[in-house]
């Protein structure tokens, strides 16, 4: 393959990544503030962010090839697959224990009833 095709190819595939991260992290951040309680917030929040963060580590991954820093962006990569997972739960938990119920008369609650 041509060393300009492959590049073409590396940055669309760069700019497809990061342009995908940017699309869950908006969406993560709409969800953050249409969705009515602390529980479906969070999660709205987390689980894009987290997917949209990685997405966007990837492209820049991508971007800067087999160099010194790809092994610096894939570290925080690592970092956060397991701090932001772990940190959603703390929230959770200490959510939780304060004393904060997730909502009621959804229609999970109205299956249980039938």
């Amino acid at each position: 393959m041509d060393a300009g095709l492959l590049r073409i190819v590396l940055d669309a595939i760069s700019w497809i990544l990061l342009a995908a991260g940017g699309f869950f992290v908006l969406v993560g951040g709409i969800g953050a503030l249409r969705m009515p309680n602390l529980y479906t917030r969070m999660h709205a929040a987390s689980v894009t962010d987290t997917l949209g963060a990685a997405l966007v580590l990837v492209g820049i991954m991508v971007q800067a090839g087999l160099t010194l820093a790809t092994i610096k962006l894939a570290a925080i990569l690592l970092f956060l697959l397991i701090t932001s997972p772990t940190s959603s739960y703390a929230l959770a938990h200490a959510a939780l224990l304060a004393g904060i119920q997730p909502g009621a008369g959804t229609a999970a609650d109205k299956e249980d009833r039938e």
